[in-house]
């Protein structure tokens, strides 16, 4: 049991890490929180500071979520087992907490949807791949990340349930769950989109 606690706790640890903001201090001298939509996730990099460090800032922290999964590999846990899946789940979600409310920052971390997307490569690479497109098609339409976050969030479940099948329960509600918290911690997004005032990507402008 006290080795679980520290493995979940490493994990919490390891999502914690404030990319953005660390980053941003020691590239520009900035504290990103102070700048653009106040958030320090992979979205508000790219506004802030550009496509070169917001390539960079997305990518640890989809590693985060990705590497804090595979922490489940310290126990011995058979492969594709309940048991298996919902450990390597609760430390999915746990690194995502950690960088929603990063110990390292106050507390004041970013959305969680880079992080949360390493978790779900980690736990069904085919299934987040698939979605990938999904979420590229809707950003090129839209030029919202945040409605691309959320349409991709909600596909995966449906992508597990009626195309890959799944019996996992653990796996189900997960999947579910990612839906539900998208969807939470996008609502300033959603008024913002319904409202017209949501800022757009540029995709092609520096």
């Amino acid at each position: 049991m006290i080795y679980s606690i520290l493995i979940i706790l490493f994990s919490y640890f390891l999502g914690s890490i404030p990319t953005a903001v660390w980053l941003g201090k020691f590239f520009y001298k900035t504290d990103i929180r102070e700048h653009g939509s106040g958030n320090s996730g992979s979205t508000n990099t790219f506004r802030v500071f550009g496509i070169p460090l917001g390539i960079t800032v997305l990518l640890i922290d989809v590693l985060k979520g990705f590497f804090a999964v595979h922490l489940v590999y310290f126990k011995t846990y058979k492969p594709d087992t309940d048991a298996f899946i919902t450990f390597s789940i609760a430390l999915g979600i746990v690194a995502v907490l950690g960088h929603i409310f990063p110990i390292y920052a106050k507390f004041k971390g970013g959305k969680g949807v880079a992080t949360l997307l390493g978790v779900v490569f980690a736990i069904h690479t085919t299934a987040a791949f698939m979605t990938l497109p999904i979420f590229l098609i809707v950003l090129f339409i839209s030029r919202y990340v945040s409605l691309s976050s959320m349409i991709s969030g909600i596909a995966f479940p449906i992508l597990l349930i009626f195309f890959f099948e799944t019996k996992s329960l653990p796996l189900i509600i997960f999947s579910i769950s990612i839906s539900i918290l998208l969807l939470i911690t996008h609502k300033k997004n959603i008024l913002r989109i319904i409202n017209r005032t949501e800022s757009k990507a540029n995709l092609f402008n520096k």
